[in-house]
């Protein structure tokens, strides 16, 4: 993968297709390429470049020791689009990454030209906090969770009872969670990401770019009716939401979410 250097570090960074360019920012503990599996082969056939990146702490990217701050992702986000010379382009993000983009948004709209925000919020409730709390209260525990233990809880929190009640199915993604935490556990700086968003729903009032909130029907990590408060505060925002999924409804439901990213690029 090729590289730029911004903000003080060096971010790994991956390009495909032809047209207009497209910047995917991912979630926490996961890197750009988990893109690929579905998203970014439906944008190029679109007609849509698409640019894919592994954000500070993980892949093949700069891992700063520490703590990391939204702040900073949004400002190594701003940089890559400067550095490739892709502005105003359009974004889509996920989680940590449609945080990253909806910030980007704000502060950046010389950047964006439109945003797609899937199973985002703008702030955490009293739930979101606990298990925060208690991620971070068995990280510094010292604790190491076998892989199969993590991989049964990922599985548990990240996908809808319908992906958990299909056998084949979880024996598969029970199987990947397994394989990749070794690289999520690598990503512990990102943790703290969210922790550092605060609440921004009336900061996002000041967004000027068109945005589209993605929500999962069945996400425990950012729910339907938090993802409804970003497009509530953000002007002109419209929301959609994918039944029978949950926080990764990008992987579960591609056939239902790939459509809802590509329908309003198209638009704006």
């Amino acid at each position: 993968m090729p590289f730029i250097h911004t903000n003080g570090i060096r971010l790994a960074y991956e390009r495909r297709g032809r047209g207009e360019p497209v910047l995917l920012i991912m979630g926490s503990g996961a890197a750009g390429h988990a893109w690929s599996m579905h998203q970014t082969p439906a944008l190029n056939a679109a007609g849509y470049e698409t640019i894919t990146f592994d954000n500070r702490g993980i892949g093949g990217s700069d891992a700063p020791p520490g703590a990391y701050t939204l702040d900073e992702l949004t400002a190594d986000a701003a940089g890559l689009i400067e550095e490739l010379g892709i502005g105003p382009c359009r974004v889509v993000g996920t989680s940590m990454g449609a945080m990253i983009a909806q910030e980007l948004a704000l502060g950046r709209p010389d950047l964006v030209r439109s945003a797609v925000l899937m199973s985002t919020r703008a702030r955490s409730d009293a739930l979101r906090r606990a298990m925060f709390d208690a991620d971070r209260a068995l990280r510094e525990s010292g604790v190491t969770l076998p892989p199969s233990y993590r991989a049964l809880r990922t599985v548990l929190e990240m996908m809808s009872p319908a992906t958990l009640n299909d056998e084949d199915n979880v024996r598969t993604w029970l199987d990947i969670f397994e394989i990749s935490g070794a690289s999520a556990q690598a990503a512990v700086g990102q943790d703290s990401v969210s922790d550092s968003l605060g609440d921004r729903r009336e900061a996002l009032r000041g967004v000027t770019v068109p945005c589209r909130v993605v929500s999962f029907s069945d996400d425990l990590t950012c729910p339907p009716h938090l993802a409804a408060e970003v497009a509530d505060a953000i002007p002109g925002c419209d929301l959609v939401e994918i039944p029978g999924c949950g926080h990764l409804g990008y992987l579960e439901r591609p056939e239902a979410v790939n459509p809802a990213i590509v329908e309003f690029l198209d638009k704006y």
